[in-house]
C-alpha cells in the first residue's frame, strides 16, 4: 500500500510539472515577442526596488488595512509553502513527517506557527471576500471586470481558505493518531491552533482517523500542485511575477518621457548635434510606434502578466475620476489579453500573427487612449510598478505617426511646434514681447516718480 502511494503521488507531481513547464514556456514566449528594450542597468538599485516594493511590499502600504490582511496572505503563502517541501519529501519517500525526528521541539515551535499563519490567511480571506461580494468596493468594479475577473479572485480566495482548513483538519486528526501510538505517526507534539477540532474527530475509530488524515493530507498537496498550475492562468500570477517586473522597472523619473531612439538621431543629424555612431543615418523603423501587442516591448508585455487587477490605477486616474473611458487597468488585461490571443494562434502552429484583430481599435479604442493626461499618477499607484502610460504612449504615437488621425487641436499643436516651436502660433521672434512690454512699463513708472 506505501509503494502504491508514493507512485500515486509521483505521477500526480509529474502531471502538475509537466503542466506547469508547458504553461511557463508559453508565457516566456508570449514576453518574448515583445520588442527588445535595455533594462539590465544599474543592477544595485533595480535589486533594491524589487526588494522593497515586491517582497516589502512597499506600496501597499498606502491603503493601511488591505495592505495588513495582504500581509497575513503573503507570508502565510510563503511560510506555510515550506511545509510543502516536507509533503513532497514525504510523498516521494513514503515517510511521514519526516523532519519531526531531526527537529524535535523546534519542529513543534515551527508547526504551531505554521497553523497561526494558516487562521490568519483564513481570517484574511474571508475579509477579502465580503469587501469584494458585500462591501462591493468601487474598484472592483469596472466595463473589464466581467464575470471572469470577479469569479477568478473568488475562486482564489476560497481556495486558499479550503486548502488552509485541509491543514488544520490534517493536524488535529494527526494528533490523535499520534495520542493513540498508531503505526507510523511520529510524535510531533501538541498543536494549538489545529486544537479545537479534536473534539470534532476525538470519538472516531482509528483506521476511520487515517483515512481522514490521509485524505486532509492528499487534498492539501494536489490543491497547492492545482493551484501553482492555475494560477499561471489567473491575475494572481503576480505572486511570482511582481519581482522580475519589479527589477526591471523603469528607473528614470515616471514623468520622463522615453523618445525613440532613431527618431531622436535623426532630429540630432538635423540639427548638426553630435550623435552616438556618427553621422550615419539611423536604420529604416518598421513602424512608429504601437499598433499590436507586437509593437511594445517585452517589459510592456511583462507587465501585462503582472496585473493584479486590483484596480487601484483605475481609481486615482483623474480621466477615470472625471467620467472619461480611459481605465488603466483595463489597458493592462487588454494587452494580456492579446498577447495570449496571439500566443494560442501560434502555438497551434500558425507562425504569422493574425491581421484581422490588432490591440488598436479592437481591444483599446482611441477615446480611451486620448483621455489619458500623462500624469502617472496609475504608474506611481500601482503596487508593482506597472507602467501603463507607456503602452499608451506608445499606441498614441502611432495615430499621430504612421496614420495622422490624431485630433484635429493636436495636429494643430504638433503643427506649432514644429514651424514655431510652442504650442502657440506665433512667431518664435515675439516669444519675449511681453517681457520688453514689462520693462517699458516699469520704465514708464521709473520716470512718473
Amino acid at each position: 500500500m506505501e509503494y502504491i502511494s508514493q507512485v500515486m503521488f509521483i505521477v500526480v507531481l509529474g502531471i502538475a510539472t509537466y503542466f506547469l513547464i508547458n504553461r511557463i514556456k508559453r508565457i516566456k514566449e508570449n514576453i518574448s515577442l515583445g520588442k527588445d528594450i535595455h533594462r539590465s542597468d544599474r543592477p544595485s538599485e533595480r535589486w533594491k526596488t524589487m526588494l522593497l516594493v515586491a517582497f516589502g511590499q512597499k506600496k501597499m502600504f498606502k491603503r493601511p488595512f488591505p495592505a495588513f490582511m495582504h500581509l497575513l496572505i503573503y507570508i502565510g503563502f510563503i511560510v506555510i509553502n515550506l511545509e510543502v517541501l516536507e509533503f513532497i519529501i514525504d510523498g516521494l519517500f513514503g515517510s511521514h513527517r519526516i523532519f519531526a525526528p531531526y527537529l524535535g521541539g523546534l519542529y513543534t515551535v515551527a508547526i504551531n506557527i505554521f497553523e497561526f499563519l494558516a487562521v490568519s490567511v483564513i481570517i484574511a480571506c474571508i475579509v477579502f471576500l465580503i469587501r469584494r461580494n458585500i462591501g462591493k468596493l468601487k474598484r472592483f468594479s469596472g466595463e473589464e471586470m466581467t464575470s471572469w475577473p470577479k469569479l477568478d479572485a473568488n475562486i482564489i480566495l476560497l481556495v486558499e481558505i479550503v486548502l488552509m482548513l485541509a491543514i488544520l483538519t490534517m493536524n488535529a486528526t494527526d494528533h490523535i493518531l499520534q495520542s493513540r501510538e498508531a503505526t507510523g505517526y511520529t510524535q510531533a507534539g501538541a498543536f494549538i491552533f489545529s486544537a479545537p477540532f479534536l473534539p470534532l474527530f476525538q470519538n472516531l475509530d482509528t483506521n476511520t482517523l487515517i483515512i481522514i488524515e490521509r485524505t486532509a493530507w492528499w487534498f492539501h498537496i494536489i490543491g497547492i500542485l492545482g493551484f501553482a498550475v492555475y494560477i499561471t492562468y489567473s491575475k494572481h500570477l503576480h505572486i511570482f511575477m511582481a519581482f522580475p517586473n519589479t527589477y526591471y522597472s523603469k528607473l528614470e523619473p515616471r514623468g520622463q518621457m522615453m523618445n525613440m531612439p532613431e527618431v531622436t538621431k535623426e532630429v540630432q543629424i538635423m540639427l548638426g548635434l553630435p550623435t552616438e555612431g556618427g553621422d550615419n543615418p539611423p536604420q529604416e523603423i518598421a513602424r512608429f510606434g504601437a499598433k499590436d501587442v507586437t509593437d511594445l516591448t517585452w517589459k510592456d508585455l511583462m507587465s501585462a502578466y503582472t496585473c493584479t487587477e486590483c484596480g487601484r490605477c483605475t481609481s486615482e486616474c483623474p480621466a477615470h475620476i472625471t467620467g472619461k473611458k480611459l481605465s488603466p487597468r483595463k489597458i493592462m488585461m487588454d494587452v494580456r489579453d492579446r498577447v495570449e490571443e496571439i500566443g494560442n494562434y501560434q502555438g497551434k502552429g500558425n507562425k504569422e500573427i493574425e491581421e484581422e484583430k490588432t490591440l488598436l481599435d479592437n481591444y483599446i479604442t482611441r477615446e480611451e487612449l486620448n483621455a489619458c493626461t500623462t500624469c502617472n499618477a496609475c504608474t506611481e499607484a500601482c503596487p508593482v510598478n506597472i507602467d501603463p502610460v507607456s503602452i499608451i504612449l506608445q499606441m498614441r504615437r502611432y495615430i499621430a505617426m504612421e496614420e495622422a488621425a490624431s485630433p484635429t487641436s493636436w495636429n494643430n499643436i504638433f503643427s506649432n511646434i514644429e514651424t514655431s516651436f510652442s504650442p502657440w502660433k506665433f512667431s518664435p521672434s515675439d516669444r519675449f514681447n511681453w517681457a520688453n512690454e514689462l520693462k517699458l512699463k516699469e520704465k514708464k513708472k521709473s520716470n512718473e516718480l
